[in-house]
């Protein structure tokens, strides 16, 4: 009879080990899982990824949508500044002697008239004016001559005197003028680049005075001039 007691008492000793042992697995678990969950990555960078993800996205937002004053008026005032060098450029087609300048003009004419789409569709998504297309060779007040104040824009004099040229007068007008028009167009386009906010005009003000900087180069070799 002892020995049953004995061993019944031997059984429940192991079983309350086992229970004991069990019982502090469990908390070490709980324990362990409750750090994780405070200081995991997963909970910790949700929260990270929350609060950062709306700054970003103003961020980006800001910087795609954002223009100020000079990036209007750098649309406002290259965009007809552009149409008159596509005038120039298309009269050299039927009048040009030289076979460099009549590619130039066409090179001035493929490069600007997608710029002055690009800009139109920027003034219009700003809620901004767009100039009028000139509309061909006007040049009464109304037309280009009304825009002679602009750095390089030709007047109605000048403009008059380039369509009625031919051949080699023709050449050297049409290039002395280019050059006073593209140094006009490097000017506005350094300040666009200085004092503009929306990237993608401030880009085109580079591309503006890369461009035309190594056209006016082209242009003043082909008048002789070593500048």
């Amino acid at each position: 009879m002892s020995s049953v007691r004995n061993l019944t008492r031997r059984n429940l000793t192991r079983r309350a080990a086992l229970v004991a042992a069990t019982l502090g697995a469990g908390v070490v678990l709980v324990a362990c899982g409750g750090d994780g969950g405070d200081s995991s990555g997963s909970g910790h960078d949700a929260h990270a990824s929350a609060s950062a993800s709306p700054s970003a996205g103003d961020e980006a937002g800001t910087t795609a949508g954002a223009h100020n004053a000079q990036d209007v008026s750098f649309a406002q005032g290259m965009i007809p500044h552009h149409q008159q060098a596509l005038e120039m450029a298309r009269l050299a087609d039927g009048r040009a002697a030289s076979g460099a300048v009549k590619d130039l003009a066409a090179r001035i004419e493929k490069a600007q008239d997608p710029e002055i789409r690009t800009m139109t569709g920027w003034l219009k998504a700003w809620g901004e004016e767009v100039p009028e297309a000139g509309g061909g060779m006007d040049h009464s007040a109304s037309g280009h001559s009304g825009m002679s104040g602009m750095p390089g824009m030709m007047g109605a004099e000048d403009m008059a005197g380039l369509e009625k040229s031919e051949g080699k007068a023709f050449d050297t007008k049409f290039l002395t003028l280019m050059v006073e028009h593209h140094e006009g167009a490097v000017e506005m386009a350094t300040t666009e680049k200085s004092k503009g906010r929306y990237g993608p005009a401030k880009a085109m003000a580079d591309d503006i005075v890369t461009a035309q900087n190594a056209e006016i180069k082209e242009m003043n070799k082909l008048l002789g001039k070593s500048g």
